[in-house]
């Protein structure tokens, strides 16, 4: 049976309506640790998780822009809800860059199934014969109970005298998952830790993570010549955007019938430095916001045309990109303290979108620190640091 692929318009609209919803669930989300099965399904239904699946395996093979848009929506209602469709969401990519048995073998009976990840080199991996064997204890998966086909993890592995940072497709009858996922912020994502012991990944399902050249991405439809961790880390900053656009909307809610203390004032729509605030940090996230997505659609030219993102271009976006946390971190943070003591209370959905802000904001894909003095380097001239994070056979830079 053809699969019918919404169009781009369509399925943001989707998640707009949606956005209600998992504001009234959000609550429930961050107190059961976890999205309930029911919003599963509704993303699901609303077709997310097929955004970026090859077209092979009935995905909609969509311009990674479109994933990007609707984590903007969604992250309004519910930031853990749509963290899970980000994490979940952009697996499908990373599917369509290895060899197209996985893909037969995770999709062949259920097109839907899903897939989690712990991409941080928490456990060991030995090479051996015919491919890997993994031991150890990888955290913070998130969405993990939803996900049925397993989860990518990664590991550092010596081949041919250099250290390899690998991801492995590992099946889900061969991990455990242990539930250690109490936290400060983004409490309903469920990003809890897996236990692997003694388990032989084989060659085929796996793949070097941060390669980006014609070996590695040579082959593929043009979608999949985005570079994946590029994909991944715009994705992150996504969430985090509608994040702080959710925290506008709850400022706004907040603000338009309240009354200021101050008599001379009157109603709080009237304060010249709550109306400032709000302007200056809509503002700020909308700068982030238009960059995440010009980024992309600068990428997308050429991937769309066969070619591989240049390596400058890379550099750019995949570092510019990192500021989005702090930006909407600092964003949210100056209105949040214009809401007083109301935004306090523990029954307010203020002060959980701001918690949810700050843990998404130190996620390692918004490390502004060292990225900031990578790409100054960049810019100053100076040579990239070895093993080179942006691939190790880059395609030429542009002038």
């Amino acid at each position: 049976m053809s699969t019918v692929i919404p169009t781009e318009a369509e399925i943001i609209q989707r998640a707009r309506d949606l956005i209600p919803l998992l504001r009234e669930r959000a609550d429930a989300c961050e107190k059961n640790r976890m999205v309930s099965k029911e919003t599963i399904q509704a993303f699901q239904e609303a077709g997310f998780f097929k955004i970026l699946q090859p077209k092979r395996w009935g995905g909609y093979q969509m311009h990674p822009n479109v994933l990007n848009q609707v984590l903007m929506e969604l992250a309004r209602g519910c930031p853990s809800s749509a963290w899970n469709v980000m994490v979940l969401g952009v697996h499908p990519f990373e599917v369509g860059l290895l060899p197209p048995q996985v893909g037969d073998e995770l999709w062949s009976a259920d097109n839907s199934v899903l897939v989690s990840s712990s991409y941080a080199p928490f456990g060991t991996v030995n090479k051996v014969d015919g491919g890997y064997v993994l031991n150890g204890e990888w955290l913070t998966s998130s969405g993990c109970d939803h996900a049925a086909g397993g989860a990518f993890v990664g590991g550092r592995v010596r081949e041919n005298d250099e250290v390899v940072f690998r991801s492995f497709w590992v099946q889900r009858q061969d991990f455990d998952i242990v539930d250690d996922w109490h936290v400060v912020g983004l409490a309903g994502t469920g990003s809890k830790k897996l236990i692997i012991k003694e388990v032989f990944v084989p060659e085929y399902r796996s793949h070097a993570i941060g390669a980006y050249d014609e070996e590695s991405h040579g082959g593929v439809e043009n979608l999949y010549k985005m570079p994946f961790f590029y994909v991944f880390y715009a994705a992150v900053s996504s969430v985090i955007i509608g994040m702080a656009r959710g925290m506008v909307d709850l400022y706004i809610e907040h603000m338009v019938p309240r009354q200021n203390i101050n008599q001379a004032v009157g109603a709080a729509v009237n304060d010249p430095f709550i109306k400032s605030r709000l302007g200056e940090a809509y503002s700020k996230i909308l700068g982030a916001s238009s960059r995440v997505l010009h980024n992309t659609e600068e990428a997308w030219s050429y991937a769309s045309r066969g070619e591989l993102v240049p390596l400058d271009v890379r550099i750019r976006h995949f570092a510019s990109n990192q500021f989005t946390g702090g930006e909407c971190f600092d964003a949210a943070h100056m209105i949040f303290k214009k809401t007083s003591t109301r935004g306090i209370w523990m029954d307010s959905p203020i002060q959980r979108q701001m918690r949810d802000i700050l843990v998404g904001a130190n996620h390692i894909t918004q490390n502004q620190d060292n990225i900031g003095d990578l790409l100054g380097g960049h810019l100053l001239g100076n040579p990239l640091p070895q093993p080179n994070p942006f691939g190790a056979k880059p395609a030429a830079a542009a002038h």
